[in-house]
């Protein structure tokens, strides 16, 4: 597929993963949308990747405000008229406590779990709502939702699991349920050009991740860049890192 003018749009795109997924998306030739919480620094970011040769403009966009979402898609509808591309990259990991590490299921706060399923799942599902029908528009729309391994319900359940007992149960919960996202979306769309799919970028040195993390940034958004230019025979509906399927 050619990249060539496609509208890409990346939340939480202002650094680590996000940022470099809007690098790489605008090395394709994709006009790129970076978003972030002040338009300052997203315009920032943005002056940077054009530096780069990167065609591309911050947008506002913190991701749990309605009125940002709403007005973001008018401004879409309104400049460019489609959206070809959505990677919802923006994302929250809040059980950590002292030394890191992260409370039991049954001592887990409710207000952790709200507060990680607001941004993870319902903001995101909400923004994919609001911006769904500009992504209609478009001849191949892809849909990216960045999840985790350790959403998967399968791998926490092999002891011969690497991630076996290496639990943070709201954000581990959340992943889960953008998942269930995924699939859901997915069968909607299914006899439409979109495809939906859910991204693991693997263990990424980022400001989430951690410096012991043993893959860069560059390496962590390949899988989600992967999945928004898919070709029209690609997959959709799946669970993937890099071009290996994942356990649900």
């Amino acid at each position: 597929m050619d990249e060539t003018g496609r509208i890409a749009l990346v939340t939480g795109a202002v650094r680590g993963i996000g940022l470099e997924t809007a690098r790489q998306l605008g090395r394709q030739g994709m006009h790129v949308l970076v978003a972030g919480r002040r338009h300052d620094q997203a315009e920032h970011v943005a002056q940077r990747l054009r530096d780069e040769g990167v065609s591309a403009e911050g947008v506002v966009l913190d991701i749990g405000n309605t009125a940002q979402q709403i007005a973001l898609r008018d401004w879409i509808a309104g400049t460019h008229g489609r959206l070809d591309v959505l990677v919802n990259n923006a994302g929250v990991l809040l059980d950590r406590g002292p030394g890191g590490v992260a409370p039991p299921p049954s001592a887990t706060p409710i207000q952790i779990l709200r507060d990680t399923f607001e941004i993870n799942l319902f903001a995101t599902v909400q923004l994919t709502q609001i911006l769904l029908p500009l992504i209609l528009k478009s001849k191949a729309g892809r849909i990216v939702n960045l999840s985790s391994i350790l959403g998967s319900l399968g791998e926490h359940s092999n002891p011969a699991s690497s991630i076996y007992g290496k639990l943070t149960f709201a954000y581990d919960a959340s992943k889960t349920a953008l998942n269930a996202f995924t699939v859901h979306l997915a069968h909607e769309l299914k006899d439409t050009g979109i495809k939906v799919n859910s991204a693991h970028p693997g263990w990424v040195r980022t400001e989430m991740g951690g410096e012991a993390a043993p893959l860069d940034v560059a390496a962590g958004a390949l899988t989600s860049v992967r999945l928004a230019t898919l070709p029209d025979d690609g997959p959709t509906g799946g669970f993937f890192h890099m071009d290996r399927s994942l356990p649900w």
